[in-house]
């Protein structure tokens, strides 16, 4: 049970309470300070910092690579593949425009996109496409030409086995955790209470609000509820069509003469590196084990890191043995459809998951639209 002082000081009932203290979590409390200075919004976090993928990703600044977004266009229709576009561009311009550019360390070296041998009819399948979805994307972004094939040879970024290189000049990478950190000063700033270690396991009404329980039986009351939990969703929605899909990652040591600077996306955007200053981040594979790596454990898998390791020895740093520093893994969510899920479940609840791999692009945008749902209640 909790005192006087901390019920008075912490656990006070609460205009709304945000699950997730991620990218789209934050957006949205901060979202609604600005708009109503006066509500109390707490922001509940399971972990001491976010817990999912907000801060494990891979910091890239991007909105599709063009196989991607080809593959896209044969599952869905192409109205719904560039409105996603447009979110996630319009979400990429928004969280500079919000936080800065010197506050996320935002560098526009552009996005690549590199094919190996294997990956020949992929490839051939974007030259088909490459114009058209050149134009669609012209008036979106409003730039002409925004995919083009380059004449460097892999040699120029230090590669082995690259036959192509597409590159999209509109991309770029952030500092994930310098971004998290701007987001939460943020977010006190505008009088945003943030509680951290709390796993709530349930909800119920009560008297006219919500009132959510944590693993320790403690009850926190409050108005209106928004999940924002992403890939965690499921625990507490269980009839939603999210799921988690772990994202494994690592990043070397310093690299001597390292030539590459960019984002990079292979296979359809399932692998993707950058670099971290003379740093390789690289990281994807779960295309190698869909259902194994449907989960909300956070571990690494020998099968994915061991092809991980194989791709930077033997196509991106061929030249040398860069030493692994870090490895770690996130919690995505995703669904049978690539758009996210933003909408209102009951009186007292409204969600915002599903990012779909794609939080740094949409999710501040996602936020946003989430808590314009919630003040419709208050």
């Amino acid at each position: 049970m909790f005192s006087f002082w901390e019920r008075e000081s912490f656990w006070k009932s609460a205009d709304v309470i945000i699950l997730g203290s991620g990218i789209v979590g934050l957006n949205a409390a901060i979202h609604l300070k600005r708009k109503s200075p006066n509500l109390h919004v707490t922001v509940l976090e399971r972990g001491f910092l976010p817990y999912g993928a907000s801060t494990r990703n891979a910091g890239f600044a991007c909105f599709g690579s063009a196989s991607e977004l080809i593959a896209d266009l044969k599952i869905q229709g192409e109205s719904e593949v560039l409105q996603l576009v447009e979110k996630r561009w319009k979400g990429l311009q928004r969280m500079r425009h919000l936080l800065g550019d010197a506050a996320i360390q935002y560098e526009g070296f552009g996005g690549y996109e590199i094919f190996r041998a294997e990956d020949q009819i992929i490839y051939e399948a974007c030259c088909d496409q490459l114009p058209s979805l050149n134009h669609q994307l012209e008036d979106i972004i409003g730039t002409k030409q925004v995919f083009d094939h380059i004449n460097n040879s892999s040699a120029d970024f230090g590669f082995n086995n690259v036959n192509h290189i597409i590159c999209n000049k509109m991309e770029g990478q952030i500092n994930t955790g310098a971004m998290m950190k701007a987001l939460l000063e943020m977010a006190k700033t505008t009088g945003v209470e943030v509680l951290t270690g709390v796993t709530i396991t349930g909800t119920h009404p009560e008297d006219g609000r919500i009132v959510l329980v944590d693993e320790n039986g403690f009850h926190f009351p409050c108005r209106q509820l928004l999940v924002a939990t992403n890939g965690f969703a499921k625990s507490l929605l269980p009839d939603l069509n999210v799921e988690p899909a772990r994202a494994q990652v690592f990043i070397t040591q310093p690299v001597e003469g390292l030539k590459l600077r960019g984002s990079f996306h292979i296979d359809e955007g399932y692998y993707y590196f950058r670099n971290v200053g003379n740093r390789i981040l690289l990281g994807g594979g779960r295309n190698l084990d869909f259902k194994g790596e449907q989960t909300t454990i956070m571990s690494l898998t020998e099968r994915i890191q061991h092809h991980l390791e194989k791709l930077l020895r033997d196509i991106i740093c061929p030249y040398t043995t860069p030493v692994i520093d870090m490895r770690w893994s996130g919690i995505m969510g995703m669904g049978n459809e690539k758009s996210s899920i933003i909408k209102r479940l009951d009186n007292h609840t409204v969600c915002a998951v599903r990012m779909g791999g794609m939080g740094v692009a949409i999710g501040g945008l996602a936020g946003e639209e989430a808590a314009d749902l919630v003040l419709d209640k208050l």
